[in-house]
């Protein structure tokens, strides 16, 4: 399954983390493109240098572990499509170009579902997308929550448990769901 990752799911950490985790074990094929990772780069630079250098550096690991995950399309596919918000467009013309079945978002009102099924797709919400995934393979997405977990562990000036980091990065049923309540 390949699908196509918009940057509201991309820009924050644990989200991205826990997406690319459950990708990097094979489950999906994740997709994105220049656009797609230049809105992120923009969104951290409000965040000064220091988040604007770091999304930098995150972004440059990002296409070096997924060689493959970067779409491009010609200018000329965004012209013969149409979203309520014409600045998703490009999102769009990613996933048909890198043959996405699915557009994980968290905007879910600017991809209806009717406009995605004449592309031959359709869109999930991140933490909708994942807990499917944890209902079929809960081992693995436990696997990578603990990995996630560990990491935001060493990297924060906190400890974090399970739950409430997963609720804080947007993903509440998949917190509920991994923590076992």
């Amino acid at each position: 399954m390949k699908v196509l990752l918009d940057t509201c799911v991309i820009y924050p950490t644990v989200m991205r983390e826990m997406l690319l985790g459950v990708a990097g074990r094979g489950v999906f094929t994740p997709l994105w493109s220049a656009r797609i990772l230049g809105e992120w780069l923009r969104a951290a630079e409000k965040l000064g240098p220091a988040g604007a250098a770091q999304a930098r550096a995150e972004a440059a690991m990002l296409e070096a572990d997924w060689p493959e995950a970067r779409v491009c399309y010609p200018q000329s596919l965004e012209a013969r499509l149409w979203l309520p918000d014409a600045a998703d467009i490009h999102v769009l013309a990613a996933a048909l170009a890198g043959s996405a079945d699915v557009i994980v978002t968290l905007n879910v009102k600017d991809f209806p579902r009717n406009v995605l099924a004449e592309e031959g797709m359709s869109r999930a919400d991140p933490d909708s997308f994942l807990h499917g995934i944890w209902q079929a393979q809960p081992e693995l997405v436990g696997e990578v929550a603990r990995e996630v977990l560990a990491k935001a562990n060493r990297l924060s000036e906190r400890t974090w448990e399970m739950r409430p980091l997963l609720k804080k990065a947007r993903l509440p049923r998949l917190a509920k769901a991994v923590s076992g309540h």
